[in-house]
């Protein structure tokens, strides 16, 4: 994945090699290898939420130290040697090995897929590839709760009318207004931006007034239940189908995945035709 692949620049400073050291509890150290094997066995998802989140980075390098603490601990007491933690060993470890020589039989070749299968999926899932409109939008906010007492309500709407006054001002710098003045302060420090919103998940007080706007141009305040918002429009993508260029990776991992689910599915039943005894102990009641 691609962040395995970035993880030397950020989990270490340029140059230093995969066994430079990047977190330390007491003496417990954590190298660069060692988060890289961690990313590796994540899912897609999950690795491209910690490439966009340095905190969630962290988080794991954290863990990591303190699974080694405990493990420390663990192996100081003999606890590895009770009976039924060496049995659980033995099980994961039998498991581990069984699953790793499945994965390696069943896994595709490069290869594939070729362009003729690669398109076929690419035409089979064309309906549902479809994006709705969207909008990368930016926010001025000032909180201020449905229920607030009257003079926070006075105050947020003094507040709330002067941002409003200066982001319509000719030549206004939205994203320093709103990395100023702005309550959220998670979108203030990105110059209020909030990053792209399908048309069909804004709520619909905000969506009247998107809809109507030009790209770069600023709503109204609009008032919701946290408090007063101010939108403004960044960018508009209309709605579209993905190319398969754009869309390819996503395929390929995909077709891989199912080509290796049914290459293990088949080498298994492969097994139980050889050998009927597999089948007749399966089907025989435990004891």
């Amino acid at each position: 994945p691609a962040l395995v692949a970035w993880l030397p620049a950020a989990a270490a400073d340029p140059g230093k090699s995969d066994g430079a050291v990047i977190g330390k509890i007491g003496d417990q150290e954590i190298r660069a290898d060692e988060i890289r094997g961690a990313l590796a066995g994540l899912q897609p998802a999950t690795l491209e939420a910690i490439s966009k989140n340095p905190a969630q980075f962290e988080q794991l390098k954290r863990a990591l130290i303190l699974q080694r603490v405990v493990l420390q601990e663990a192996l100081s007491k003999r606890w590895d040697q009770q009976p039924e933690v060496a049995a659980r060993i033995t099980r994961s470890r039998e498991t581990l090995i069984a699953e790793s020589y499945l994965e390696s039989l069943a896994r595709p070749p490069d290869d594939f897929p070729g362009a003729e299968e690669l398109r076929g999926a690419y035409d089979a899932a064309k309906p549902g590839l479809r994006e709705p409109r969207s909008f990368r939008l930016a926010q001025a906010f000032v909180a201020v709760a449905k229920d607030a007492d009257k003079a926070a309500q006075t105050k947020a709407r003094a507040r709330i009318a002067q941002l409003e006054k200066e982001t319509r001002e000719r030549g206004a710098d939205f994203a320093a207004i709103a990395r100023a003045k702005s309550d959220d302060s998670n979108s203030a420090a990105r110059g209020g931006e909030i990053g792209w919103v399908a048309e069909s998940q804004i709520q619909a007080e905000i969506r009247t007034q998107i809809e109507r706007l030009p790209l770069h141009g600023t709503s109204a305040a609009i008032r919701l239940n946290d408090g007063w918002h101010i939108l403004h429009v960044l960018d508009i993508r209309e709605a579209h189908t993905p190319t398969l260029d754009q869309v390819r990776d996503k395929l390929v991992a995909e077709l891989r995945a199912a080509k290796q689910k049914e290459n293990a599915r088949l080498y298994l039943a492969s097994l139980l035709r050889a050998d009927p005894a597999i089948r007749e102990s399966g089907s025989q009641p435990a004891r």
